[in-house]
């Protein structure tokens, strides 16, 4: 039985998620960047929190755990590379490690760039990767400590998951990710359809992640380094995907 899975808006523009195993009643949380509203979704839905995967050390993403730990007993588990600056962890894991929500066996990928010892959590039964800051809505982390290779290579795991993996990335960004997406793939009919469709969405004041892979795929410039189009937009026709990449990456800062 599939995962069920809650998108939970926090603090101005962060998600949440919450991953409950239908078939055994273990529910994980997926980072915390603030308790209430994900207390409050737990409650809801009558569930109790039994694990909290950690994906970086941010603020933005692990500030909440120690209020959320004061109402439900979780296990914590988060990477082994982060582990001096992540809360205390019950479970250290690295690239290739099994970890299980009730049923369901997942896999952890390091997909360091954004900060070093970033990981994502992939549950290929039910076709779903949690990338916080990783791969994102139409765009990805800024690199603030990898390197741009580093980053490009991480981008590429998740890229070679299945397409109807859904990606559950970690921010509300999609819309301004879309207009550089724009000045980067202008002709794109994929991406100036899903433009519409997310100005739609948010103005309806719904979240616009997750997102699906193959929407990625076809829409997302940091997947596309190595699209003819692009490269001959950015003047770097023939180039090594890579430095299409750095150069995408160093312009959308710059935006």
């Amino acid at each position: 039985m599939v995962l069920q899975i809650l998108t939970v808006p926090c603090l101005a523009d962060n998600y949440a998620y919450i991953a409950h195993d239908p078939a055994t009643g273990v529910t994980a949380v997926i980072d915390v960047p603030e308790a209430e509203p994900i207390l409050q979704a737990l409650d809801k839905q009558g569930w109790s929190a039994s694990l909290v995967l950690l994906t970086h050390h941010h603020a933005d993403h692990i500030q909440g755990l120690g209020a959320l730990l004061a109402r439900h007993s979780a296990s914590v588990i988060g990477a082994a590379a982060d582990a001096h600056r992540l809360p205390p962890l019950d479970q250290s894991v690295t690239e290739g490690d099994r970890i299980m929500i009730g049923s369901e066996e997942g896999r952890v990928l390091d997909v360091s760039g954004h900060t070093l010892g970033h990981v994502a959590f992939h549950f290929p039964a039910s076709a779903v990767v949690f990338t916080a800051d990783s791969l994102m809505a139409m765009g990805c982390g800024r690199v603030f400590e990898g390197t741009m290779p580093q980053m490009f290579e991480s981008l590429g795991k998740l890229a070679a998951l299945p397409p109807e993996t859904l990606v559950c990335s970690g921010h509300e960004y999609t819309q301004s990710n879309a207009k550089f997406a724009l000045t980067v793939d202008p002709d794109n009919p994929a991406l100036i359809s899903r433009v519409k469709e997310i100005s739609a969405t948010r103005a309806a004041g719904r979240p616009t992640v997750p997102s699906t892979l193959a929407e990625e795929l076809a829409t997302n410039p940091f997947l596309r380094a190595d699209d003819a189009g692009v490269q001959h937009n950015l003047g770097m026709t023939g180039r090594a995907p890579v430095d299409v990449f750095a150069e995408i990456r160093s312009r959308k800062d710059r935006f």
